[in-house]
């Protein structure tokens, strides 16, 4: 018998699809819906008002609401009597005004289409505050039901039961501190400081109304003073007009004059000169003189800037960005989180000690002591040899030490600068992360008072490292790839997002491999700054990054001039200057922000510009400390001929991550050391001193994604920090012989070539002290117009026209 073959059908299930409906109002219904609770609110604040002075005569209308013959004496009738009796006797009394009000807000902001955020916090505090009032007034006046309503006895009432009359007002007095320190954040320094202010305001105007009372006086006494001088002049010049005939007549033919040396008169107006003695014959009259001296005007160069800034208050940068908000600690990743920290392993701390004191003890090298400091990624050991062990020995001994510790590479430090101990640094096998929100958030950086503070990490000793790049005041980065530099790059730049205002700080980044930096672009408006008419702020073409560096010097000459007008020799004196006022802004003075120049890599820009970009960077960090222009460079070919002795002079500040050989971590720290980090964020700090040994705090493109989108979704500034407009030497050039379009130096040029009979660039720059791109473009145009021949490979270019006055002929026909 044949089987019967059976088919596999396949069995379609059928889901049912249920969709959600998300209705969200219109215009015409939102604005209708907040015109209606605005009147309600209202219509409640009415009611509740009523019910208070007509709530006993409207208790019996409360049961008659059906019968149209009982008329209430509310305001609103029976309507405003049976809801102001639900509300305020049966509620919350006359703490039930809160949800008049509520209603009336929610009205508002949904009538005028205003964000409704805020409303969701207005509901939560006034319902809290309004269950917080009723309950106070339960506890005051339990008799009086309509100030407390029945919610607000039986709230009292119940509180009293558990914790009595003493527990109860604790209990009140204590939510409404935290009402007032979370919701207003009124903290004690924040009350000390108001009190403090108000206290110096009222010493201010009292000061004030005294000095006004006393000028009073003072004018009121010299008024006083004058008018009896008068009365005693006018006397006087009477007396000398009845004796002045009987003077006449004693005049004879010898008139002799005693004490004919005229006397001193005392500069100070307040002293009165001595009368002169005139002896006319055998007579002697005292003629009293009075001499009035001029007080000269007080000079008071501050005037001005005082009684504007009296008037208007001190110049806020920040008032065009008044709204700004920083980016919260919320927006960054806490890599530690549930690890709790660092984990000390005591065995392994253990086998590290022992294997390094049996290593010591074969080579006879005998330990008084040791200690260990456990940091994020490296252990510090310190070491007290016995007396008479020489240190250079123990430095001899790293490799060994390495092999018995089994470990990727390990640091000697003999001695440690300021301890008398040696340190071996090992590195931990199992490494902790530095997040960048636990930087970011330590007390270390909150209250850092720099101008440019600078998070990079945890030291050895698992505290926070902030270093201040305007002390730096320029900053070298070098390691190979993969070890950390665009992260720590990362770091900074957050670390100066998460401390200075928009109009306080302002990037200049360059980018040769475009796509590090990219996710700044969204900060434009708020923090970069770039050249005019560029398409965008960060800069990836080798060409605008020159016109940008030269454009920086030209910003650095103009900020000087700026600051030499101002009398000041930095920045921030020259900032405080104009904050208060001291500076007029007709004249050309401005509030500066700080420049911060990064350069990603900077060994690419090196092999293809060369001098054209060493020149204005060496300038830039030898003369832009004080105005205000930082530069932080970054490289991962630490060479003599990418890191020059130019540029390693102004960089005292280096930071160096792991490098592939020894000479490397000469080049960029001048000492050994950099060749034996771990990587991944394992690297060394100085700033022309001692060596320290950090972990970089990790930030990873999420997170600054999250921090540019948060910013970029602010109000902005109507476009990036325009740069100084700089003209490269080869601007104006070309291959045609439109005489518009040659160079400024085009006829210098010719008379130099003429005169030399010899057709070459090098020619025209030493003569013309110009660079060899602008020189043999004036050649090629030179070709163009017929003044010298083609090129004849390394043979220099035929002269077409023989003397200068053939040339002149020559320019004057073109």
């Amino acid at each position: 018998m044949a089987k019967k073959k059976t088919s596999k059908k396949s069995v379609k299930t059928k889901k049912r699809v249920v969709k959600k409906i998300n209705w969200v109002p219109s215009k015409k219904q939102q604005v209708l819906a907040g015109l209606f609770l605005f009147f309600l609110g209202l219509g409640l604040l009415l009611a509740f008002t009523s019910y208070l002075f007509h709530w006993k005569a409207d208790q019996d209308t409360i049961t008659a609401l059906a019968d149209r013959s009982v008329q209430a004496n509310n305001v609103m009738n029976k309507f405003g009597a049976g809801i102001s009796h639900f509300f305020m006797f049966k509620g919350f009394g006359i703490a039930a005004y809160q949800i008049a009000f509520l209603l009336s807000v929610t009205g508002f902001y949904w009538f005028f289409r205003k964000p409704a955020a805020k409303l969701k916090s207005y509901w939560f505090w006034g319902l809290l505050l309004m269950l917080w009032l009723c309950t106070v007034l339960g506890f005051f006046a339990p008799e009086q039901a309509i100030l407390s309503g029945i919610v607000g006895y039986e709230l009292n009432d119940y509180l009293r039961d558990y914790l009595g009359f003493a527990g109860t007002i604790l209990v009140l007095s204590f939510l409404f501190l935290a009402y007032l320190i979370i919701r207003y954040n009124l903290t004690p320094d924040v009350l000390g400081q108001y009190f403090k202010t108000t206290r110096a305001q009222v010493k201010a105007d009292f000061d004030e109304a005294k000095d006004v009372e006393q000028a009073e006086i003072d004018a009121f006494l010299e008024q006083e003073k004058a008018k009896a001088e008068a009365e005693a002049q006018a006397a006087e010049d009477n007396n000398l007009d009845k004796n002045g005939e009987e003077k006449e007549k004693t005049l004879g033919s010898s008139i002799t004059f005693e004490n004919t040396q005229p006397e001193k008169v005392s500069a100070k107006a307040d002293d009165k000169a001595e009368p002169a003695k005139i002896i006319i014959g055998n007579q002697t009259d005292d003629v009293a003189m009075e001499v009035e001296q001029a007080a000269e005007e007080e000079v008071d160069e501050g005037n001005l800037s005082n009684k504007l800034v009296k008037d208007f208050g001190e110049f806020d940068p920040t008032l065009e960005l008044k709204n700004f908000k920083f980016p919260t600690l919320e927006l960054l990743v806490d890599h530690s989180s549930g690890k709790g920290g660092i984990t000390i392993n005591q065995e392994e701390l253990e086998n590290n000690k022992n294997n390094i004191v049996n290593t010591l003890k074969n080579y006879k090298i005998e330990i008084a002591q040791i200690k260990a400091t456990v940091g994020p990624t490296v252990t510090l050991y310190e070491i007290v040899p016995e007396a008479g062990v020489r240190i250079s020995k123990i430095k001899n001994l790293e490799d060994d030490i390495a092999l018995s510790l089994s470990a990727l590479g390990i640091r000697i430090i003999a001695p440690i600068p300021g301890k008398g101990t040696i340190g071996i640094e090992v590195p931990n096998k199992n490494p902790s992360i530095v997040s960048m929100r636990s930087v970011i958030g330590s007390t270390k950086f909150q209250n850092a008072e720099m101008q440019l503070p600078i998070a990079l990490g945890k030291n050895i000793s698992n505290e926070t490292f902030v270093a201040d790049l305007a002390k730096m005041p320029h900053l070298l980065m070098a390691g190979a790839t993969g070890q950390g530099k665009s992260v720590g790059l990362n770091a900074i730049l957050t670390s100066l997002l998460y401390q200075k205002h928009p109009a306080e700080v302002k990037f200049v980044l360059v980018d040769p491999k475009k796509v590090e930096l990219t996710l700044f672009n969204k900060i434009e408006r708020h923090y970069l700054a770039k050249l005019p008419n560029a398409e965008e702020a960060i800069i990836t073409d080798n060409t605008k990054v020159i016109h940008t560096l030269n454009s920086l010097c030209i910003e650095m000459d103009s900020r000087y001039e700026l600051l030499k007008d101002a009398m000041v020799r930095n920045i921030k004196e020259y900032n405080e200057k104009f904050k208060a006022r001291k500076l007029n802004p007709e004249n050309g003075h401005k509030f500066l922000p700080y420049i911060v120049l990064v350069v990603d890599e900077f060994a690419d820009l090196i092999m293809t510009a060369g001098k054209e970009v060493e020149i204005p960077i060496a300038r830039l960090a030898q003369l832009a400390r004080a105005i205000g222009i930082h530069l932080i460079i970054a490289t991962q070919r630490p060479s003599v001929n990418v890191i020059t002795g130019m540029i390693k002079a102004n960089f005292p500040a280096r930071i160096a991550f792991r490098v592939t050989s020894k000479i490397d971590s000469r080049t960029i720290l001048d000492t050994g050391g950099a060749d034996q980090l771990i990587g991944k964020g394992d690297m060394l700090y100085t700033q022309g001193n001692n060596l320290i040994r950090l972990q970089c705090a990790f930030v990873d493109t999420p997170e600054v994604e999250k921090i540019t989108d948060f910013i970029g979704a602010q109000k902005a500034y109507p476009d990036a920090h325009i740069l100084p407009e700089y003209e490269g030497e080869e601007n104006g050039t070309g291959l045609d012989i439109d005489v518009s379009e040659r160079d400024s130096l085009f006829n210098q040029a010719a008379e130099v070539l003429v005169t030399a009979q010899q057709g070459s660039a090098s020619l025209l720059q030493r003569k013309l002290k110009i660079g060899y791109n602008r020189a043999g473009r004036i050649i090629d145009q030179m070709e163009a117009a017929g003044i010298v021949g083609p090129f004849e490979g390394s043979k220099a270019r035929q002269v077409l026209i023989t003397d200068l006055n053939a040339l002149e002929e020559f320019l004057n026909e073109a």
